[in-house]
């Protein structure tokens, strides 16, 4: 389960190299086609205030396409987990696919919708008593204005494991400032409500700076959430929803 992705979504970096002539010549045109990609390391992963790695540090990565004429996009995006092993079944890997479309409805009013998988290989939960597959497919659309966005996803799928879950959501409301000298803070709240499942609905939150040094973009991001402890509890006893601090450092080229 996966970043703003999205993020956000959400979702992975989306940065471009401009070349500049000596003579300070205009900003040349972006390519047609761009290709990004980017590789991290998160003290902890967290998606919509979960832990999915049980509090410890995570590698992620992936690979970025963007058709810049028309807006159209697809990526991929890993990263080591530990949820589904915890729930009972295999793997420790998701990986997510995702394309989409993004664009300008009217000055500074953004919007962005697209499709995103997120494959657990060999999970085995459907085989888990009180489980579903944890493969997951939301579609998703958003709309930002200025500094703000606001973002929904719907599951065709059923969501993450839970059963008979097909056609839940989840809502993204959020905003980033610029504080100056490369700091951006970011805000979001959002709320995850599970079809058939609201012992295991709940909202979640998350403040954070970002900054980048030497190349690469930090974050450090207070996340929480007030999910019902029995609904996410780890084999070790611990709340997965329980307030956390998290750092990350990714690398996009």
């Amino acid at each position: 389960m996966k970043k703003l992705i999205l993020v956000a979504a959400i979702s992975a970096a989306f940065i471009s190299s401009f070349a500049h002539a000596e003579d300070a010549k205009p900003e040349e045109a972006k390519p047609d086609n761009e290709v990004s990609f980017n590789i991290g390391i998160a003290s902890e992963y967290r998606y919509r205030g979960i832990t999915q790695s049980r509090f410890d540090p995570a590698v992620q990565g992936g690979a970025d396409y963007t058709h810049n004429p028309t807006g159209f996009y697809a990526g991929t995006w890993l990263s080591s987990i530990k949820w589904t092993k915890d729930a009972g079944g295999s793997g420790d890997v998701e990986w997510d696919l995702y394309a989409g479309k993004r664009g300008e409805l009217a000055k500074d009013l953004g919007y962005d919708v697209g499709v995103l998988s997120y494959v657990y290989p060999s999970n085995g939960l459907g085989k888990v008593p009180g489980f579903a597959n944890a493969d997951t497919t939301e579609v998703y659309a958003q709309l930002s204005y200025g500094i703000a966005y606001i973002k929904y996803s719907y599951s065709l799928t059923n969501l993450f494991g839970f059963v008979d879950s097909k056609n839940s959501s989840y809502l993204d409301i959020g905003a980033n400032f610029d504080m100056g000298n490369g700091y951006t803070v970011g805000t979001h709240i959002g709320n995850q409500v599970i079809k058939n499942n609201p012992i295991a609905s709940y909202w979640d939150y998350k403040i954070g700076v970002s900054k980048e040094f030497f190349g690469v973009g930090f974050n450090l991001s207070a996340i929480g959430t007030n999910a019902e402890r029995s609904a996410y509890v780890s084999p070790q006893g611990k709340f997965t929803g329980k307030s956390s601090i998290v750092l990350t450092a990714v690398k996009t080229f």
